[in-house]
């Protein structure tokens, strides 16, 4: 069965491309096998549910983000979805009958003031981590712009906002492609995820760890990335060996340099090709190897 054509489709695609997101044993974040002191696998868990029920009611952009983190405040006490729910939100706005890239730039475009103004209030609810000071449009302050031209603002430092300024072309240009290609080649949805999160750390650097740390640190971190594809990635000892090597790094000071971004990022293009049937929730989903996290 079409899962775009099931009546809650829009929930499953949102839901399962949540959990594959959270439980897959990708470099740095949280994973079946992995917490942080201050956030579980659990809270990433509950708060899939939170997230993928505000996606599946047809409901504005802004209102859709707003639910999200509203369900999550009731789930959980960290903020675990608010990049998620920023790239879902429009993505599931696009309606059943066109491509999710053929509709998107409709949806992008008439996103209105009031779409901000919801927006607002979920980042200020959310608390994400590294937010800092805005010269225009300010999230602790009341937004007077749709939130297309609020996003353009922080395009340049933020990959989530650029997906709303180039129509989510990194998303289906770069990473729905090298997913799709990873699965075809590893056979499981696990290792499909780690290999992308890989190319997008090698491709671009890493929103959240830029905040925090500073766009050297985010860079330093593209260029590890960058030298473990260079070993062969996960589809080689060697490479496997540098990925866990990279692992270790990332979670060495307290886990400041989880890449969050490009967790958010992959559970767009995770939604995307469950959509539009490219993979199904029955995929295989494992990664059977030893030399792994």
């Amino acid at each position: 069965m079409s899962l775009i054509n099931h009546s809650d489709g829009l929930f499953l695609a949102a839901h399962t491309a949540c959990v594959w997101e959270a439980i897959a044993r990708k470099i740095g974040n949280v994973h079946r096998y992995s917490d942080f002191a201050d956030v579980s696998l659990t809270d990433f868990m509950l708060s899939a549910g939170g997230l993928a029920s505000a996606m599946q009611k047809g409901q504005p952009v802004g209102l859709a983000v707003l639910a999200a983190i509203n369900n999550r405040t009731y789930l959980c006490r960290t903020n675990t979805n608010l990049g998620m729910a920023l790239l879902l939100a429009p993505l599931a706005r696009v309606p059943l009958s066109e491509t999710t890239r053929g509709g998107i730039a409709g949806v992008l475009n008439g996103l209105t003031l009031w779409d901000s103004v919801s927006v607002y209030a979920a980042i200020r609810r959310a608390m994400p981590g590294g937010l800092g000071d805005s010269p225009e449009q300010d999230v602790r302050n009341a937004p007077t712009l749709p939130l297309k031209d609020i996003m353009k603002l922080a395009a340049d430092r933020d990959m989530v906002a650029r997906q709303y300024t180039n129509g989510f072309a990194d998303v289906f240009d770069f990473g729905v492609p090298a997913f799709l290609e990873a699965f075809q080649q590893f056979g499981c949805v696990e290792a499909a995820i780690i290999d992308s999160q890989l190319r997008w750390l090698a491709q671009y650097p890493d929103s959240l760890i830029a905040r925090k740390n500073g766009i050297a640190v985010a860079e330093d971190v593209q260029k590890r990335a960058a030298q473990v594809i260079q070993h062969g990635g996960i589809a080689t000892p060697e490479g496997r060996a540098a990925g866990v090597a990279l692992d270790q790094h990332l979670r060495s000071d307290g886990n400041k340099l989880n890449p969050g971004t490009t967790a958010d990022l992959i559970t767009a293009c995770l939604f995307v090709a469950l959509r539009e049937n490219k993979v199904t929730p029955s995929a295989p989903f494992r990664w059977q190897v030893s030399d792994w996290l």
